[in-house]
């Protein structure tokens, strides 16, 4: 399909040219006003908690936030969303574990090293 305006080439499935912009035939109304919903996959702060905070506790998490784009790929937003909020779940248990663990161990180092003294 050639632009009547530009006359640049487009694909046939194209709604606009891709050279000028211009309206190649009417646009249906949900590829007009339907946004794409965004379904976060929280990849990079599984990776984080895993490596800084609790690897047992960040496995799941990255097991998780690996399914989210596939699921979304394959039209399963439900499956998507399900996976994204525990991949969510996962970081913050991780995370939290993490800090405990760690402040336990910080107290336990500064009960020792006064005693030493």
């Amino acid at each position: 399909m050639f632009c009547s305006k530009c006359g640049a080439p487009n694909d046939d499935r194209t709604w606009r040219c891709v050279q000028c912009h211009t309206p190649l035939r009417a646009v249906p109304p949900h590829v007009a006003f339907d946004p794409p919903e965004v379904i976060p996959n929280y990849l990079w702060r599984a990776i984080v908690c895993t490596v800084f905070c609790c690897v047992p506790l960040g496995i799941p998490a990255i097991f998780y936030a690996t399914q989210v784009n596939t699921k979304i790929v394959r039209g399963d937003l439900a499956g998507a969303r399900k996976s994204s909020k525990r991949a969510r779940m996962w970081c913050w248990i991780a995370f939290g574990c993490g800090l405990a663990v760690n402040l336990f161990y910080a107290v336990l180092l500064s009960i020792l090293f006064n005693r030493v003294r």
